[in-house]
C-alpha cells in the first residue's frame, strides 16, 4: 500500500498532515508554534527542553510536552523540575552509544508502534517552501531495502545503516514527488527555504 503525503503540509495554513513534533537543543524559530499547534505528540530530547522552557516564558502551561528524553546531562535542573511538576513524563535514556536525538527517535516510535511506518510512500516536495538538500536516515535499526524516485541520487534495493550507508547530503530532481519504499521505518529530513 502507498501512502501518499507532502512534508512541508504542516507549515502550510490548510495542511492536516498528523505528525510528531521532536525539539533539540537548537535554536527555535518562528515557524516553531504554529507546528506546536498542528502536532499529535510533542517530545524534547534533552536540552531541547531548555529552548522550550526559554521562548514560552509567560506561557509555558501551554506548551507541555508529552515526554522529555535523553541522558539528562543538557537539561538544566529548574527546567526538569518545572516539566516534572507539571506531569511530562521524564525517560532516562543513558546510553552513550546514540545521540540524544536518536534516543528520543527511539522513544518515540516505542510511542507510535503499530502505526503503518514501513512500505511505499509518496511524498510531494513541491510546496515551494522546500530547501535543497533533503535525506533519510535509518530509525532504530537499518533499512535493508529502500528504493527512491525523485531525488538526484536515488537508491535500488540499497541498505541503509550506520556505519554503512546513510542519506543524509541528498536533493531533489526537480519531479515535485519523491517515492521512498522501506522494509523499516526511516526518517525524513529536509531543508525549508527562509
Amino acid at each position: 500500500m502507498e501512502h501518499a503525503f507532502t512534508p512541508l503540509e504542516p507549515l502550510l495554513p490548510t495542511g492536516n498532515l498528523k505528525f510528531c513534533l521532536v525539539i533539540l537543543n537548537q535554536p527555535l524559530d518562528r515557524s516553531f508554534r504554529h507546528l506546536w499547534s498542528k502536532a499529535l505528540l510533542r517530545a524534547c530530547a534533552d536540552g531541547g527542553a531548555n529552548r522550550l522552557y526559554d521562548i514560552t516564558d509567560g506561557e509555558r502551561e501551554s506548551f507541555l510536552p508529552e515526554f522529555i528524553s535523553g541522558d539528562f546531562d543538557s537539561i538544566r535542573p529548574e527546567v526538569r523540575e518545572y516539566y516534572a511538576a507539571k506531569g511530562c513524563e521524564l525517560i532516562s535514556t543513558p546510553d552513550q552509544n546514540h545521540t540524544d536525538f536518536t534516543k528520543c527517535l527511539q522513544v518515540l516510535q516505542r510511542k507510535i508502534e503499530g502505526k503503518d511506518l514501513q512500505g511505499k510512500h509518496r511524498l510531494h516536495v513541491d510546496t515551494g517552501l522546500e530547501g535543497d538538500w533533503c535525506g533519510l536516515i535509518p530509525v532504530g535499526q537499518p533499512c535493508h531495502r529502500v528504493t527512491t524516485t525523485g531525488l538526484k541520487w536515488n537508491l535500488t534495493n540499497h541498505m541503509l545503516s550506520f556505519g554503512t550507508l546513510v542519506s543524509t547530503s541528498n536533493t531533489y530532481d526537480g519531479s515535485g514527488v519523491v517515492t521512498v519504499e522501506t522494509d523499516h521505518p526511516l526518517l525524513w529530513t529536509m531543508a525549508i527555504r527562509n
